[in-house]
């Protein structure tokens, strides 16, 4: 498919999904690593929400991006300190966490929390099991005993990144965000991209989530995570808010990670690692903290993170290529079904499948 067809076939499921009320609105890019950013393709369609007077949504609108905070900045600074031997993947959090000694997390390495086999409870649970004070939460997350036996099965949970975060704190002494800010949005020049929540001024500029009983309003610029919120609005689970420009600039930098200075941030040899599946004859397969895109064979190549919100990044090192696609469905609904239709679609044209 040529660019100009795919392009007009991405806008149009785009738009479909704002004229179906999957999501309000949308923002899309598709791009490969020979043109530069700004030679790629890029859209968005719908509003910021149903409202005849709302603002159109925009390529640079911001959204609330959920779960791909995980591969956004704890799979990057995770990379970071194993290329500067600070970190092993068979580190056991024994040895990077002190509050785990002696209780059930101890063994556990970086290898099987990366590729979700860790056997962690499957549901983040922090106020009903820990109360809202930060200094407890953590403690009772890192004596929290295992659902599962280590290295048995592929269960995804949002613990896996909490725990790489508190992670990377410890080893970088400094705050999941500053560090963030200071090995990733930096050098690869994100400068919209940050965790929230956001300063009110920022308004039209943010796509809104869900409805919140407690403000009263659709969340707009608050991170919709309720575990994030709890943490402060900063962690590994979610909490990031970036744009299509931004999300370009990091896919980019991952399909060509020793060009300039993006050699910084992305290892080849990390980036191959963590785009190979590590989780052997285990179902659903993993990589580190990616996973091959739902529907996809071993040799399409195709490797994908979704978010609850409704964002979804994928990318093909073989076909050099890469996708975007935000939206704000759940200013409609928790469920997943429609959109995560509309995403295969969206999948498949973007990588000829």
């Amino acid at each position: 498919m040529r660019i100009t067809e795919r392009e007009n076939h991405l806008a149009a499921l785009a738009q479909a999904g704002v004229q179906d009320d999957i999501f309000p609105g949308a923002a899309w890019a598709f791009g490969t690593v020979d043109h530069d950013m700004h030679d790629g393709v890029a859209g968005a369609a719908g509003r910021l929400t149903p409202e005849p007077a709302s603002a159109a949504m925009q390529v640079d609108t911001l959204f609330d991006i959920a779960s791909l905070t995980k591969v956004v900045s704890v799979w990057p600074l995770v990379g970071w300190l194993l290329n500067r031997r600070r970190l092993r993947l068979d580190d056991r959090l024994a040895d990077l966490l002190p509050g785990t000694a002696g209780y059930a997390l101890a063994p556990i390495t970086v290898f099987q929390l990366l590729t979700h086999t860790a056997g962690l409870p499957l549901r983040a649970r922090l106020r009903a099991s820990y109360g809202e004070v930060y200094d407890d939460i953590v403690r009772g997350v890192l004596r929290e005993p295992l659902e599962g036996t280590p290295g048995q099965a592929v269960e995804y949970t949002d613990r896996a990144a909490l725990i790489l975060g508190f992670v990377i704190e410890r080893l970088l002494g400094m705050p999941l965000d500053q560090a963030f800010d200071e090995h990733v949005l930096r050098p690869l020049g994100m400068a919209a991209t940050g965790f929230g929540p956001l300063p009110a001024a920022h308004g039209a500029l943010v796509a809104p989530t869900e409805y919140c009983e407690q403000a009263g309003a659709h969340l707009s610029g608050v991170v919709h995570d309720f575990s994030t919120r709890l943490l402060g609005g900063v962690c590994g689970i979610s909490g990031l808010f970036s744009n299509v420009p931004d999300l370009q600039r990091f896919l980019r930098a991952m399909l060509a990670p020793q060009a300039g200075r993006h050699g910084e941030v992305f290892d080849a040899g990390w980036v191959r690692d963590s785009l190979t599946v590590q989780t052997g004859a285990l179902t659903p397969s993993r990589g580190l903290f990616w996973h091959p895109a739902a529907g996809t064979l071993a040799q399409d190549d195709v490797w994908c993170h979704l978010g609850f919100t409704g964002t979804a990044m994928w990318l093909s090192p073989r076909r050099g290529r890469y996708a975007v696609l935000l939206t704000n469905k759940l200013y409609y609904t928790r469920d997943s079904a429609r959109v995560n239709a509309l995403r295969s679609d969206f999948m498949r044209s973007a990588f000829d499948l």
